[in-house]
Order: structure tokens, then sequence, then C-alpha cells
């Protein structure tokens, strides 16, 4: 793991699954230590950056990451 800043890590998730789930462990694997670095309990995304954005899509990345240990909430891009 490399010392990512969380937002780094919250955008190579956006690349990863925008690139249809490449390498999505090692990155939520980053994610989550860049959490834990920070002290952040939830990672936040903007469903605008998401591929699927709709509710199902929300629900399945929640359910997703919460197995590997990450709790994602979602926030409106302005």
């Amino acid at each position: 793991m490399s010392d990512l800043s969380l937002q780094q890590a919250i955008d190579n998730i956006y690349t990863s699954i925008n690139n249809d789930n490449e390498e999505i462990d090692t990155h939520i694997a980053a994610l989550k230590a860049a959490m834990a670095k920070e002290g952040v309990k939830e990672a936040v995304f903007e469903t605008s950056k998401l591929a699927q954005s709709n509710r199902q899509g929300r629900k399945i990345m929640q359910s997703y990451f919460k197995k590997k240990g990450v709790v994602v909430a979602f926030s409106k891009a302005d």
C-alpha cells in the first residue's frame, strides 16, 4: 500500500469503477488504509461520478464495500 490521501484513494475508485472495476479490491484496500490514517469513518462518493448512479447501483456498491470493511455514503455534486 502506498500513502495515498483520502481524496486520491477515492479518485482511484472512480477510475476503477469506470474501467469495469479494474483492480477494485486493491483500490478498496488503499481507501480503507487512507480512511484509517485520516480517522474517517465513511467514504463519500459523488453519484454523478459513478458508472451506475441509480439506486440499485449505489446499493450494490455499498454492499460490496461493506464486505471489504468500508462504509460508503453518497453526495450529489453541485
